[in-house]
């Protein structure tokens, strides 16, 4: 399950918020001002941070400075009301994913927090692994770790996950992952062994919380990136 640290001071605005984070899926934590958001990200790890702009303490932009220089990659999105010309390039100049304006569409908002996420899977995915603070995988090294548990990966299931990983958020065919897996031995993968090696696959990686790889009936596979 991702994590998103909301960072508002409107009390009625930061419980919608995070009620509707909640209903989509999501772990979220509120903050009310610079102090406390700063304590957050010191202290825990989250996959995306929202960040108004005027706090009763401080400034966002200045929050999203100092969070981006311990945690670089990051994902933040600013929610405010600051909707100058300059506001919005300054929020872009200090690595914003988004800037959005209020008042704004919860439907919208829900949709550009997917898209951030998403891109922040694939930051990531491009460092050759995958990490959500739970399930973290190496493929250089060929290493996986579920919680504090090492888990044993055979090297066609180091390849499936990368295939999937790398297409996070896109359904992937069974021919597709068929064309492109091979066994240790340079033996072509039946359709039978894929769902064995994606059966026992899921069974490594997930439990009852943390949720990767969801079937679409009739089509394939998806990558779901922790989001349950």
């Amino acid at each position: 399950m991702e994590k998103i640290l909301i960072v508002e001071d409107d009390p009625a605005l930061s419980a919608g918020l995070c009620f509707e984070l909640d209903a989509s899926g999501y772990a979220v934590v509120p903050a009310y001002s610079c102090a406390k958001g700063r304590y957050f990200a010191e202290n825990e790890d989250f996959d995306l941070a929202v960040l108004d702009v005027n706090l009763p303490d401080g400034s966002g932009f200045d929050l999203c400075r100092e969070i981006k220089s311990c945690h670089e990659e990051l994902p933040v999105i600013f929610l405010t009301a600051n909707d100058l010309e300059q506001d919005v390039l300054n929020g872009f100049d200090l690595g914003a994913e988004d800037y959005i304006t209020k008042p704004f569409s919860m439907k919208i908002f829900l949709r550009r927090i997917e898209v951030a996420l998403r891109r922040g899977r694939g930051v990531r995915t491009l460092q050759d692994g995958w990490q959500d603070g739970f399930l973290k995988l190496d493929f250089g090294a060929l290493t996986a770790e579920r919680g504090t548990e090492k888990i044993a990966i055979t090297p066609n299931e180091y390849k499936l996950l990368k295939i999937l990983t790398e297409n996070s958020g896109n359904i992937l065919t069974r021919q597709c992952l068929l064309e492109r897996l091979w066994d240790s031995g340079g033996n072509f993968i039946d359709d039978h062994t894929l769902t064995v090696t994606m059966n026992r696959l899921r069974a490594k990686i997930e439990d009852d919380s943390h949720t990767y790889i969801k079937t679409v009936r009739g089509m394939g596979y998806i990558w779901t990136g922790g989001k349950p």
